[in-house]
């Protein structure tokens, strides 16, 4: 269990982030069309993964517009939003925004994402979302960075998270 606030509030996630070294855990998300994403959908890419609990709050749209405008930059890598969102919900925000450098992914069949990764929040407010972090794997999916940002309202290391990519 890693502890994690809330504007100083205290709560909880079910574990902890994949080690560094590791190989990642495999996942199934849903992309935007609906389709299942796995690991091997993005088989041979480095992958940026930006774990949020919402689009709809400003942090969390913020990192993925930094993420989305450093990705313009970037070969044989891919960066994945994940979150609880519902796809059509995510689709309407990237949309707006111009987000298309990165994939917006829901865990809306189910949390074992979030449950693999040591990242669902299982008490306070946001009890049933992901937490914020980061992870990096490399193209073989490993695990070569992670961060886990323990104040909620908080933004990722976003140099320290595309330099590992």
């Amino acid at each position: 269990m890693a502890a994690i606030t809330l504007e100083g509030n205290p709560f909880n996630t079910n574990g902890d982030l994949p080690a560094v070294g590791a190989k990642a855990p495999d996942f199934c998300l849903v992309a935007a069309d609906l389709s299942e994403v796995s690991l091997a959908t993005h088989a041979g890419k480095k992958k940026l993964l930006n774990i949020v609990p919402s689009l709809d709050t400003p942090v969390c749209a913020t990192s993925t517009q930094k993420f989305n405008a450093a990705m313009a930059a970037k070969e044989n890598a891919v960066a994945l939003v994940i979150s609880a969102d519902l796809p059509f919900a995510m689709s309407r925000f990237c949309g707006a925004e111009g987000i298309d450098n990165v994939i917006s992914l829901s865990m809306m069949r189910d949390k074992r994402f979030a449950e693999a990764y040591g990242m669902l929040i299982v008490d306070g407010p946001l009890a049933g979302l992901c937490a914020r972090g980061v992870v990096v794997l490399d193209e073989n999916d490993t695990v070569v960075y992670t961060q886990l940002v323990t104040e909620v309202v908080n933004e990722p290391d976003y140099e320290a998270a595309l330099a590992a990519l």
